[in-house]
Protein backbone atom coordinates (compact mmCIF):
# COMPACT_ATOMS: atom_id res chain seq x y z
CA UNK A 1 0.00 0.00 0.00
CA UNK A 2 1.52 3.32 -1.12
CA UNK A 3 2.03 6.02 1.50
CA UNK A 4 -0.36 8.97 1.67
CA UNK A 5 0.68 12.00 3.70
CA UNK A 6 -2.21 13.51 5.61
CA UNK A 7 -2.67 17.14 4.63
CA UNK A 8 -5.41 19.72 4.90
CA UNK A 9 -5.59 23.46 4.54
CA UNK A 10 -8.32 26.03 5.11
CA UNK A 11 -7.86 28.96 2.78
CA UNK A 12 -8.40 32.70 3.15
CA UNK A 13 -10.67 34.18 0.50
CA UNK A 14 -10.47 37.81 -0.68
CA UNK A 15 -13.23 39.92 -2.24
CA UNK A 16 -11.39 39.56 -5.56
CA UNK A 17 -11.55 35.76 -5.18
CA UNK A 18 -15.28 35.94 -4.45
CA UNK A 19 -15.86 38.14 -7.51
CA UNK A 20 -14.27 35.45 -9.68
CA UNK A 21 -17.48 33.48 -9.16
CA UNK A 22 -15.93 30.35 -7.67
CA UNK A 23 -13.38 30.05 -4.88
CA UNK A 24 -11.85 27.19 -2.91
CA UNK A 25 -12.35 27.20 0.87
CA UNK A 26 -10.38 24.10 1.89
CA UNK A 27 -8.64 21.06 0.47
CA UNK A 28 -6.84 18.02 1.79
CA UNK A 29 -6.21 14.31 1.76
CA UNK A 30 -5.96 11.73 4.51
CA UNK A 31 -5.48 8.04 5.15
CA UNK A 32 -7.82 6.60 7.73
CA UNK A 33 -6.43 3.32 9.05
CA UNK A 34 -8.65 0.49 10.31
CA UNK A 35 -10.35 1.36 13.62
CA UNK A 36 -8.90 4.87 13.59
CA UNK A 37 -11.03 7.78 14.85
CA UNK A 38 -12.90 9.61 12.10
CA UNK A 39 -12.75 12.47 11.29
CA UNK A 40 -9.10 12.86 12.23
CA UNK A 41 -8.25 15.24 15.05
CA UNK A 42 -7.18 18.76 14.10
CA UNK A 43 -10.00 19.93 11.86
CA UNK A 44 -11.77 23.16 12.88
CA UNK A 45 -14.84 22.53 15.00
CA UNK A 46 -17.29 23.64 12.26
CA UNK A 47 -15.97 20.87 9.99
CA UNK A 48 -15.89 18.14 12.62
CA UNK A 49 -18.86 15.83 13.15
CA UNK A 50 -19.73 12.38 14.40
CA UNK A 51 -21.90 9.72 12.84
CA UNK A 52 -24.67 10.07 15.40
CA UNK A 53 -25.28 13.77 14.75
CA UNK A 54 -24.13 14.20 11.16
CA UNK A 55 -23.40 17.64 9.76
CA UNK A 56 -24.77 20.50 7.67
CA UNK A 57 -22.43 22.65 5.59
CA UNK A 58 -23.32 26.33 5.34
CA UNK A 59 -22.60 28.07 2.02
CA UNK A 60 -20.15 25.37 0.95
CA UNK A 61 -20.02 22.49 -1.51
CA UNK A 62 -17.51 19.66 -1.18
CA UNK A 63 -16.25 16.85 -3.37
CA UNK A 64 -14.80 13.84 -1.54
CA UNK A 65 -13.00 11.18 -3.59
CA UNK A 66 -12.39 7.75 -2.03
CA UNK A 67 -9.39 5.93 -3.50
CA UNK A 68 -9.00 3.04 -1.05
CA UNK A 69 -11.22 1.16 1.38
CA UNK A 70 -14.97 1.32 1.86
CA UNK A 71 -17.58 2.94 4.07
CA UNK A 72 -21.02 4.53 3.95
CA UNK A 73 -22.73 7.83 3.23
CA UNK A 74 -26.16 9.11 4.14
CA UNK A 75 -28.06 12.33 3.44
CA UNK A 76 -31.66 13.54 3.61
CA UNK A 77 -32.09 13.14 -0.15
CA UNK A 78 -29.97 10.08 -0.96
CA UNK A 79 -30.65 7.81 1.98
CA UNK A 80 -27.96 5.37 3.08
CA UNK A 81 -25.47 4.52 0.29
CA UNK A 82 -22.53 2.07 0.49
CA UNK A 83 -19.26 3.72 -0.53
CA UNK A 84 -16.19 1.99 -1.95
CA UNK A 85 -12.93 2.95 -3.60
CA UNK A 86 -13.50 4.76 -6.89
CA UNK A 87 -16.55 6.67 -5.70
CA UNK A 88 -16.92 10.45 -5.32
CA UNK A 89 -19.32 12.14 -2.91
CA UNK A 90 -20.76 15.59 -3.60
CA UNK A 91 -21.95 17.54 -0.55
CA UNK A 92 -24.41 20.42 -0.77
CA UNK A 93 -24.89 23.45 1.50
CA UNK A 94 -27.85 23.24 3.85
CA UNK A 95 -28.25 19.47 3.41
CA UNK A 96 -27.84 17.20 6.43
CA UNK A 97 -25.40 14.36 5.78
CA UNK A 98 -22.93 11.99 7.37
CA UNK A 99 -20.27 9.59 6.15
CA UNK A 100 -17.55 7.38 7.56
CA UNK A 101 -15.13 4.61 6.57
CA UNK A 102 -15.75 1.03 7.55
CA UNK A 103 -13.81 0.44 10.78
CA UNK A 104 -12.37 -2.80 9.40
CA UNK A 105 -10.94 -1.21 6.24
CA UNK A 106 -10.55 2.52 6.78
CA UNK A 107 -10.19 4.53 3.58
CA UNK A 108 -8.12 7.07 1.68
CA UNK A 109 -9.88 10.30 0.86
CA UNK A 110 -9.21 13.49 -1.09
CA UNK A 111 -11.51 16.45 -0.66
CA UNK A 112 -12.02 20.03 -1.71
CA UNK A 113 -14.56 22.57 -0.43
CA UNK A 114 -15.73 25.53 -2.50
CA UNK A 115 -18.55 27.97 -3.14
CA UNK A 116 -19.59 30.76 -5.52
CA UNK A 117 -22.33 31.88 -7.87
CA UNK A 118 -20.97 29.69 -10.67
CA UNK A 119 -21.71 26.65 -8.51
CA UNK A 120 -25.16 27.95 -7.61
CA UNK A 121 -25.99 28.24 -11.31
CA UNK A 122 -24.82 24.67 -11.97
CA UNK A 123 -26.91 23.34 -9.13
CA UNK A 124 -29.95 25.37 -10.22
CA UNK A 125 -29.57 23.70 -13.61
CA UNK A 126 -29.98 20.28 -11.94
CA UNK A 127 -26.65 18.99 -13.25
CA UNK A 128 -25.94 17.49 -9.81
CA UNK A 129 -29.17 16.47 -8.04
CA UNK A 130 -28.69 15.99 -4.27
CA UNK A 131 -30.39 12.59 -4.34
CA UNK A 132 -27.52 11.37 -6.56
CA UNK A 133 -24.73 12.61 -4.30
CA UNK A 134 -22.56 9.51 -4.78
CA UNK A 135 -20.99 8.90 -8.19
CA UNK A 136 -19.02 5.85 -9.31
CA UNK A 137 -16.08 7.11 -11.33
CA UNK A 138 -13.47 4.40 -10.71
CA UNK A 139 -9.84 4.96 -9.84
CA UNK A 140 -9.49 7.78 -12.31
CA UNK A 141 -5.94 9.01 -12.81
CA UNK A 142 -7.02 12.34 -14.28
CA UNK A 143 -9.29 13.09 -11.32
CA UNK A 144 -6.54 12.13 -8.89
CA UNK A 145 -4.06 14.40 -10.68
CA UNK A 146 -6.58 17.25 -10.49
CA UNK A 147 -6.76 16.84 -6.72
CA UNK A 148 -2.99 16.71 -6.45
CA UNK A 149 -2.60 19.89 -8.50
CA UNK A 150 -5.06 21.67 -6.23
CA UNK A 151 -3.24 20.52 -3.11
CA UNK A 152 0.12 21.58 -4.50
CA UNK A 153 -1.15 25.09 -5.23
CA UNK A 154 -2.60 25.44 -1.73
CA UNK A 155 0.73 24.57 -0.14
CA UNK A 156 2.41 27.68 -1.56
CA UNK A 157 -0.49 30.13 -2.02
CA UNK A 158 1.29 32.04 -4.77
CA UNK A 159 -0.40 35.14 -6.22
CA UNK A 160 -3.37 34.21 -8.39
CA UNK A 161 -3.61 30.66 -7.09
CA UNK A 162 -7.31 30.92 -6.23
CA UNK A 163 -8.59 31.37 -9.81
CA UNK A 164 -6.18 28.62 -10.85
CA UNK A 165 -7.52 26.02 -8.41
CA UNK A 166 -11.13 27.15 -8.83
CA UNK A 167 -10.72 26.35 -12.54
CA UNK A 168 -9.44 22.91 -11.55
CA UNK A 169 -12.55 22.41 -9.40
CA UNK A 170 -14.79 23.30 -12.35
CA UNK A 171 -12.86 20.83 -14.52
CA UNK A 172 -13.31 18.19 -11.81
CA UNK A 173 -17.06 18.76 -11.74
CA UNK A 174 -17.08 18.36 -15.52
CA UNK A 175 -15.38 14.99 -15.11
CA UNK A 176 -17.94 13.88 -12.54
CA UNK A 177 -20.87 15.04 -14.67
CA UNK A 178 -19.51 13.30 -17.77
CA UNK A 179 -19.19 10.07 -15.79
CA UNK A 180 -22.78 10.24 -14.52
CA UNK A 181 -23.94 10.67 -18.12
CA UNK A 182 -21.96 7.61 -19.25
CA UNK A 183 -23.23 5.27 -16.55
CA UNK A 184 -26.84 6.04 -17.50
CA UNK A 185 -26.39 3.73 -20.51
CA UNK A 186 -26.66 -0.04 -19.98
CA UNK A 187 -24.26 -0.77 -22.85
CA UNK A 188 -21.83 2.12 -22.89
CA UNK A 189 -19.40 0.76 -25.48
CA UNK A 190 -22.17 0.14 -28.01
CA UNK A 191 -23.73 3.57 -27.40
CA UNK A 192 -20.38 5.35 -27.66
CA UNK A 193 -19.70 3.55 -30.94
CA UNK A 194 -23.06 4.56 -32.47
CA UNK A 195 -22.87 8.19 -31.29
CA UNK A 196 -19.21 8.48 -32.30
CA UNK A 197 -19.95 7.20 -35.81
CA UNK A 198 -22.92 9.57 -36.09
CA UNK A 199 -20.79 12.57 -35.15
CA UNK A 200 -18.21 11.61 -37.78
CA UNK A 201 -20.92 11.21 -40.44
CA UNK A 202 -22.50 14.53 -39.54
CA UNK A 203 -19.16 16.32 -39.86
CA UNK A 204 -18.09 14.56 -43.04
CA UNK A 205 -21.42 15.17 -44.79
CA UNK A 206 -22.32 18.61 -43.44
CA UNK A 207 -22.19 20.08 -46.96
CA UNK A 208 -24.38 17.31 -48.37
CA UNK A 209 -28.16 17.10 -48.39
CA UNK A 210 -28.49 14.99 -45.25
CA UNK A 211 -30.80 14.83 -42.26
CA UNK A 212 -30.71 13.24 -38.84
CA UNK A 213 -33.05 10.55 -40.19
CA UNK A 214 -30.67 9.73 -43.05
CA UNK A 215 -27.78 9.40 -40.62
CA UNK A 216 -29.82 6.90 -38.57
CA UNK A 217 -30.46 4.96 -41.78
CA UNK A 218 -26.76 4.89 -42.58
CA UNK A 219 -26.11 3.50 -39.10
CA UNK A 220 -28.93 0.96 -39.58
CA UNK A 221 -30.76 1.94 -36.39
CA UNK A 222 -34.28 3.20 -35.77
CA UNK A 223 -34.58 6.99 -35.75
CA UNK A 224 -36.60 7.27 -32.51
CA UNK A 225 -34.01 5.21 -30.64
CA UNK A 226 -31.15 7.09 -32.30
CA UNK A 227 -32.61 10.50 -31.45
CA UNK A 228 -33.15 9.55 -27.81
CA UNK A 229 -29.67 8.04 -27.39
CA UNK A 230 -27.88 10.87 -29.23
CA UNK A 231 -29.63 13.58 -27.19
CA UNK A 232 -29.09 11.79 -23.88
CA UNK A 233 -25.41 11.21 -24.65
CA UNK A 234 -24.54 14.64 -26.11
CA UNK A 235 -27.19 16.88 -24.55
CA UNK A 236 -28.52 17.98 -27.96
CA UNK A 237 -30.91 16.40 -30.45
CA UNK A 238 -29.27 15.14 -33.68
CA UNK A 239 -31.25 17.55 -35.86
CA UNK A 240 -30.07 20.52 -33.79
CA UNK A 241 -26.53 19.15 -33.83
CA UNK A 242 -26.60 19.16 -37.63
CA UNK A 243 -27.95 22.73 -37.70
CA UNK A 244 -25.17 23.92 -35.41
CA UNK A 245 -22.57 22.25 -37.64
CA UNK A 246 -24.08 23.97 -40.68
CA UNK A 247 -23.97 27.34 -38.92
CA UNK A 248 -20.31 26.83 -37.98
CA UNK A 249 -19.54 25.85 -41.59
CA UNK A 250 -21.43 28.93 -42.78
CA UNK A 251 -19.19 31.13 -40.63
CA UNK A 252 -16.16 29.76 -42.47
CA UNK A 253 -17.82 30.22 -45.88
CA UNK A 254 -18.73 33.81 -45.03
CA UNK A 255 -15.02 34.59 -44.91
CA UNK A 256 -15.05 34.28 -48.71
CA UNK A 257 -16.28 37.71 -49.80
CA UNK A 258 -16.98 36.44 -53.32
CA UNK A 259 -19.70 34.06 -52.16
CA UNK A 260 -23.19 35.52 -51.82
CA UNK A 261 -25.45 34.67 -48.90
CA UNK A 262 -27.71 32.82 -51.31
CA UNK A 263 -24.80 30.76 -52.64
CA UNK A 264 -23.77 29.78 -49.10
CA UNK A 265 -27.34 28.80 -48.24
CA UNK A 266 -27.48 26.69 -51.42
CA UNK A 267 -24.10 25.06 -50.69
CA UNK A 268 -25.34 23.98 -47.24
CA UNK A 269 -28.70 22.76 -48.59
CA UNK A 270 -30.93 25.20 -46.74
CA UNK A 271 -34.41 25.54 -48.21
CA UNK A 272 -33.88 29.23 -49.03
CA UNK A 273 -31.58 32.15 -48.42
CA UNK A 274 -34.26 33.68 -46.20
CA UNK A 275 -34.51 30.56 -44.02
CA UNK A 276 -30.72 30.35 -43.76
CA UNK A 277 -30.44 34.01 -42.71
CA UNK A 278 -33.20 33.64 -40.12
CA UNK A 279 -31.65 30.50 -38.64
CA UNK A 280 -28.13 31.97 -38.66
CA UNK A 281 -29.32 35.03 -36.72
CA UNK A 282 -31.24 32.84 -34.28
CA UNK A 283 -28.10 30.83 -33.49
CA UNK A 284 -25.50 33.61 -33.51
CA UNK A 285 -27.42 36.80 -32.73
CA UNK A 286 -26.25 38.33 -36.03
CA UNK A 287 -27.47 38.17 -39.60
CA UNK A 288 -25.00 36.63 -42.08
CA UNK A 289 -24.41 40.13 -43.51
CA UNK A 290 -23.63 41.61 -40.09
CA UNK A 291 -21.39 38.66 -39.22
CA UNK A 292 -19.45 39.06 -42.48
CA UNK A 293 -19.16 42.82 -41.91
CA UNK A 294 -17.82 42.25 -38.41
CA UNK A 295 -15.23 39.75 -39.67
CA UNK A 296 -14.15 42.18 -42.39
CA UNK A 297 -13.65 44.91 -39.78
CA UNK A 298 -11.68 42.57 -37.52
CA UNK A 299 -9.36 41.51 -40.34
CA UNK A 300 -8.64 45.11 -41.26
CA UNK A 301 -7.56 45.81 -37.68
CA UNK A 302 -5.11 42.93 -37.52
CA UNK A 303 -1.41 43.92 -37.82
CA UNK A 304 0.23 42.99 -41.10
Amino acid sequence: MQSLTNYYKYLPVSREDENWGLCVLNAGCSRILPHETYPSAGHPSHHNFDWAQGRILHDEYQVIYITRGRGKFESEQSGLVPVRAGMAILLFPGVWHRFMPDPDSGWDEYWVGFHGRVLDQLMDGAYFPPHQAVCTIGINEELLLTFERILEQTRHEKPGYQPLISGAVLYMLGQLYAQTKRVSFPSTDHIEDIVGKAIILFREQVEQNISAESIAQQLQVGYSWFRKVFKTYTGIAPGQYLIQLKVEKAKALLMDQDKSIKQIAFALHFDSGFYFSRLFKLKTGLSPEKYREGMRTTLKQLPL
